[in-house]
């Protein structure tokens, strides 16, 4: 029997068995199956003794859990949690910690200890479950309280230079992304800072740095920086961004003055990409809730799910490069399909799209053809008491002209929007009593496909 909890859990986006998760980390690409890493509290389904969960996929659909990967340690000062952070495929044991016939993996994260002191540390793995932290932790400390998410990837290095580790993280409070460079993932060494800058507000946390071709050009490229930013006074103010500019190996300079939000949704947080994605793909995935009420919504036994994947290319749109987001293709391939929806076909008409959950239940869309507005609204989306931030909506300003095409992916407790073809998202939690369904598209049907593919 499922009980009224359990009826929100996703049917393909990934959650644990139980207990409270939130960003995923470690995110890495190996022998032919996506590991994903994640925040995790073994105890409970709140916030707590935060250690590494670890769940394994052949396909970014059918998600294995396995054993909790690094665990939290100790009590009171001498305290360790183990936060945010990411793992990167040593094939050439640079690190010397191998003891197998291969390079082994290494998690570089944060060690959050019961001082308050926050460093980076290493772990490392010959296959990806039995984890080992390094004797000589942390490798890299600046006596700060908000220094963490380190994300690690492989620099290439420019002609006669060689390529080195290159770790991306943050000064959080400080609202600074800071980048070190290291040949063996111990010793690291100070390259740069990037901010701080007004917005987004809050604290920075999160970050994440690699290169796109610019429409499928891998001669014309940008390298794309990516963040989460938590202005604790608004749920608003809690998602994930990025900046478009050049990293020349030691320095980021944004093309353009401050961040763009990735996500306009409120429920896309400490989004991050796969290293070593197979054939180049650059996949995201992020944490689907807001710190404002995830430790309210009304899921037992488990508390906290993902985005469904989502591969990330550069496109000009309306004359500007951005980010552009698409679900995987694996979705379509597992048979999971959204709703292709078309709106603003009459300058004249407001296009109001309902989706159904129970009786009085409905989660909306709604465009404004004129000022080209988009607003979800998940005001009576079903159960939405559990916290005075959570009945609310969101508008976005859509570029271009002419219709506009919405994808519309549906799951237990979500519901994600992409739309022009992934130039823009959004991302929101909604608890129905039933699943959700379309029930009316007006007022010209005849111009949308609801229930396709895409």
């Amino acid at each position: 029997m499922t009980t009224p909890a359990e009826r929100y859990r996703p049917a393909f986006h990934f959650t644990p068995r139980q207990h409270w998760i939130n960003d995923p980390n470690g995110l890495t690409h190996r022998d032919g199956r996506w590991h994903l890493y994640y925040q995790y509290n073994p105890a409970g389904d709140d916030w707590g003794n935060m250690s590494w969960g670890h769940a394994s996929s052949p396909d970014l659909v059918s998600w294995t859990e396995h054993a909790v990967a690094l665990a939290n340690e100790g009590a009171g000062p001498g305290a360790e949690a183990i936060y945010s952070g990411s793992i990167v495929n040593d094939e050439a044991d640079s690190s010397r910690l191998g003891t197998g016939a291969r390079g082994p993996q290494v998690a570089i994260y944060t060690s959050a200890y019961g001082t308050g002191r926050q460093a980076q540390s290493l772990a490392w793995s010959d296959d990806g479950t039995v984890w080992t932290k390094y004797e000589g932790n942390p490798v890299l400390d600046r006596e700060s309280h908000a220094f963490r998410d380190p994300k690690v990837t492989w620099w290439p290095g420019s002609a006669g230079s060689d390529g080195y580790w290159l770790m991306a993280a943050v000064e959080a409070e400080a609202r600074q992304v800071v980048f070190y460079r290291s040949a063996d993932l111990r010793d690291w060494r100070f390259l740069s800072a990037f901010g701080p800058l007004p917005r987004p507000a809050g604290f920075w946390e999160c970050p994440d740095l690699f290169e796109l071709p610019v429409d499928g050009d891998p001669g014309r490229t940008r390298h794309v920086l990516i963040l989460s930013a938590n202005d604790e006074r608004d749920a608003a103010g809690c998602g994930t961004w990025y900046a478009l500019g050049h990293f020349d190996g030691v320095t980021f300079a944004s093309d353009e003055a401050g961040f763009r939000r990735l996500d306009f949704g409120w429920d896309c947080y400490a989004a991050v990409t796969w290293n070593d994605a197979p054939s180049s793909r650059r996949v995201l995935i992020g944490w689907m809730s807001n710190w404002s009420y995830a430790a309210a919504t009304p899921t037992h036994p488990w508390r906290g799910a993902m985005t469904i994947p989502r591969e990330l290319t550069l496109e000009t749109r309306h004359d500007h490069v951005i980010l552009v987001q698409r679900p995987v293709d694996e979705l379509r391939a597992a048979g999971i399909f959204g709703w292709d929806i078309t709106v603003g076909a009459d300058p004249e008409e407001v296009d109001s799209i309902e989706l159904g959950g129970g009786p009085g239940e409905t989660t909306s869309l709604t465009y404004h053809p004129r000022s080209r507005v988009l607003t979800l609204d998940r005001r009576t989306s079903g159960e939405t008491s559990f916290h005075p931030d959570f009945a609310r909506r969101t508008s976005v300003l859509v570029g271009g002209e002419g219709p506009v095409r919405l994808h519309i992916i549906t799951d237990s407790c979500s519901v994600e929007v992409f739309v022009n073809d992934g130039e823009t998202v959004l991302t929101s939690l909604v608890f129905p009593s039933r699943a959700l369904t379309l029930e009316r598209s007006e007022p010209d049907p005849l111009l949308r496909t609801p229930g396709l593919r895409w």
